[in-house]
């Protein structure tokens, strides 16, 4: 835990927001994986751990802003729940940690609620993301599960956002240590690629590193010979001569900070000419989207940035051809770009994702484009000093979606099918590194990982 006075000033923050009404902070339980008893990796809720940094299952938390009270909710573990366990303090401890003066019973919590919106108080919460929590929601203030979504707080969503937003220089410290694993994991990779070996062998010795230093991955690993999947994780496929391999993955801190960097490297000893050539387009638009970040600069712009720039390699290649800007603002660029160019990065590796990308990543001026590829982008706003976000271009050759466009006649003023028709096996590369915004620009965090051509391959072989 961060020091009891961060936590104290989050919160009188966050009421002086809201106003009026009780706050409530469902925190996780412990999940079965197959059975009740196996359960999955436990992980708090990001924003009970912003408020409160209690890491433990099962309990609520409230803040009835009217009645100037905090209140944890949850129970002691018994004699017999430590057999299992192991010793645990009681929650008491926890609560003085965080500056928390009241802890009850969870029994009482529904009661608590029941009489509060008996008074006309309003309950405020963020939208549930896991099904147990809707449920209880449900019961607890009476509303159909249906429609526990719509009548999510709006008030407390927005006054979330606008603090956690913004990183101090205690999480930033926490989000470098989170990156500089990261970076760890994927100097292994690059050293430890190799024809012959498999993709879930590599993809388990980088989540060790990621367990022996900090808490566990932010994410699961995408180690994949088949990068034209965005999302595809490891599979017990061999590496062969003239694989592309993209390493997409990320560690998370004892303090629950995440990190998240790709590198795309050969499985052989070096890239074919035409993998370089490939390659360079994307670290071009990578880094020419970097020189571009500033506050006040509009994301989306950005990310439009990142993808002139690429359209541009496309069309020294042969594969894309017509005016850039039109190209881009038709969307032809998303047969090779299909997602957006980042995100905010925190204690979720997809900052708040949860509370909804209207509220996270756009405002009230600034809608998501709704097209494909556009879709994708889950910020547009415009960047401001002290944020933190990923920037990751990329070239996908997805065989499906070319195929599937061509049959369409899709985009044909700016797509050169026959000249792709052999770029279908080729795979996918990325580059994604993460930054702060600064004051006049932005600030790459962690320590360096080789992204050029050149680096890769001397690191790939030292």
């Amino acid at each position: 835990m961060f020091s009891k006075d961060i936590y104290v000033s989050r919160r009188q923050q966050l009421q002086g927001t809201v106003k009026s009404g009780i706050l409530l902070f469902p925190g996780n339980g412990n999940v079965g994986m197959n059975c009740r008893d196996n359960w999955f990796h436990f992980r708090q809720d990001s924003t009970f751990l912003y408020y409160t940094g209690i890491n433990q299952p099962d309990l609520y938390f409230l803040i009835d802003i009217d009645n100037d009270k905090e209140i944890l909710f949850g129970n002691d573990l018994t004699p017999e729940d430590m057999v299992w366990v192991g010793a645990a303090d009681p929650l008491q401890v926890f609560a003085d940690k965080a500056g928390i003066q009241e802890v009850r019973p969870l029994k009482e919590l529904a009661s608590y609620l029941k009489t509060a919106s008996g008074k006309g108080q309003k309950v405020h919460y963020l939208p549930p993301y896991r099904a147990q929590t809707t449920v209880e929601i449900s019961e607890m203030l009476d509303i159909p599960t249906q429609e526990v979504a719509n009548q999510k707080s709006v008030d407390f969503i927005k006054a979330v956002v606008a603090q956690r937003s913004y990183k101090s220089d205690i999480e930033l410290s926490e989000i470098t240590k989170a990156v500089d694993i990261t970076a760890d994991m994927h100097i292994h990779a690059i050293k430890n690629v190799k024809v012959g070996r498999t993709e879930k062998e590599i993809a388990a010795e980088l989540e060790a590193i990621a367990s022996s230093k900090g808490s566990s991955i932010s994410f699961p690993i995408i180690l994949t010979k088949d990068g034209q999947y965005l999302h595809n994780h490891a599979t017990s496929a061999v590496l062969n001569e003239g694989d592309l391999v993209l390493v997409d993955c990320g560690a998370e801190t004892l303090m629950n900070y995440a990190g998240d960097m790709t590198r795309t490297m050969p499985a052989g000893e070096r890239f074919t000419d035409l993998q370089k050539e490939v390659y360079n387009i994307v670290l071009d638009a990578h880094e020419s989207s970097i020189a571009a970040l500033k506050p006040g600069v509009l994301f989306k712009d950005v990310h439009e940035l990142a993808a002139s720039r690429l359209v541009e390699g496309l069309k020294g290649m042969g594969l894309m051809k017509g005016n850039t800007e039109d190209a881009v603002q038709a969307g032809a660029h998303t047969l090779f770009f299909q997602c957006g160019l980042g995100h905010m990065m925190g204690m979720d590796v997809h900052d708040m994702e949860n509370l909804g990308e209207e509220y996270v990543g756009y405002t009230e001026t600034l809608k998501k484009n709704p097209a494909f590829g556009f879709r994708s982008l889950r910020l547009g706003r415009a960047l401001e000093e002290r944020f933190v976000i990923t920037v990751e271009p990329g070239l996908y050759f997805n065989p499906f979606l070319i195929d599937k466009w061509k049959a369409e006649g899709k985009y044909t003023d700016f797509v050169n099918y026959d000249a792709v028709e052999k770029f279908k096996t080729f795979g996918g590369i990325r580059v994604e590194e993460d930054l702060l915004i600064t004051k006049d620009g932005s600030q790459i965090l962690g320590k360096p990982v080789a992204k050029t051509v050149a680096d890769v391959e001397e690191l790939k072989n030292s």
